[in-house]
């Protein structure tokens, strides 16, 4: 799961991802995984937009608390790309980039893959909250 300290994954809206990987690479790269369940699919049995946003808003949101020393952080704007889609039964990855941090902000870069390649891409602000 995401972290002992943030384990928000089986609470609220967050229970229904179906569980979310997160593990450190370095201060500024991060990654996350999801698995694709039936549940996350749209009317076209590919993974439902607001799914990979939500994903894509977790990991990011995960390493922005991670970054900000364990710090609480809001997400004040995510701007998503679907490139491609996922399917039902598919680990889906997301690669993290800290673009900055300063006192208040940390600006956010991510990629969702599939084995074929880029999902979807996003970036976001969060706020640190003190």
């Amino acid at each position: 799961m995401i972290k002992k300290s943030m384990d928000e994954s089986k609470k609220g809206f967050m229970k229904h991802l179906g569980g979310l990987s997160f593990k450190k690479i370095d201060n500024e790269n991060y990654q996350f995984s999801a698995k694709v369940l039936d549940t996350h699919l749209n009317t076209g049995g590919i993974a439902h937009g607001g799914y990979l946003a939500t994903i894509a808003d977790a990991g990011m949101g995960t390493a922005a608390h991670m970054i900000a020393s364990g710090k609480r952080c809001v997400t004040i704007n995510l701007d998503i790309k679907f490139i491609s889609a996922g399917k039902s039964g598919e680990i889906l990855s997301g690669k993290v980039k800290i673009l900055k941090k300063t006192n208040t902000l940390i600006f956010i870069y991510s990629e969702i893959l599939n084995e074929n390649g880029i999902v979807a891409s996003a970036n976001g602000t969060w706020k640190i909250l003190s």
